[in-house]
C-alpha cells in the first residue's frame, strides 16, 4: 500500500506480528510509540531490527513506525526486520535481490510444536518403567 510516499507492510516471526510504515525522514525508528533503543533492551534485538536498513545503506534516509504484538523480544525483533524488508523492496525493487541473498525476504516458518497429551512435551516422553 502506498499513500504519499508512505509504504506499509506486515512482518511476521513465530507468533509476533509487526505492522510497519516507512516514509522519507531522518532515520527514526519508533516501535509501539517508543524509540527503538527504549523498546528493545537487548543489543542483539536492536541489531536484528536494523539489519535490513544497514544492508541497503538506508539507515538515515527513512523514518519507520512499527506496531508489534505477540511473541518474545527476539521474535518481535525478527518480525520488525521482516516488515522493514518488505517495505524496502516496495520502495525500491532493486533492494529485493540483496535482501533475499541475506535471507530476510522469506518469513521464517519455524514455530513451536504443541505439547501432546500423555507426554511431557512436544517430543519428550515420560520415563518408561518396566517394573
Amino acid at each position: 500500500m502506498e499513500r504519499e510516499n508512505v509504504f506499509y507492510a506486515t512482518g511476521k516471526r513465530k507468533t509476533a506480528v509487526a505492522r510497519t510504515w516507512l516514509k522519507p525522514g531522518k532515520g527514526e525508528i519508533i516501535i509501539n510509540d517508543k524509540p527503538l533503543d527504549d523498546y528493545f533492551r537487548l543489543e542483539n534485538a536492536r541489531r536484528v531490527a536494523r539489519q535490513a536498513l544497514e544492508l541497503t545503506n538506508t539507515t538515515s534516509d527513512y523514518d519507520i513506525k512499527v506496531n508489534v504484538k505477540g511473541g518474545g523480544t527476539l521474535g518481535q525483533a525478527e518480525a520488525v526486520r521482516h516488515g522493514i524488508t518488505r517495505t524496502l523492496f516496495q520502495l525500491n525493487p532493486d533492494f529485493r535481490q540483496v535482501l533475499k541473498r541475506a535471507g530476510f525476504v522469506k518469513r521464517d516458518p519455524r514455530e513451536k510444536e504443541r505439547k501432546k497429551y500423555g507426554q511431557r512435551g512436544a517430543r519428550a516422553r515420560f520415563q518408561f518403567s518396566k517394573r
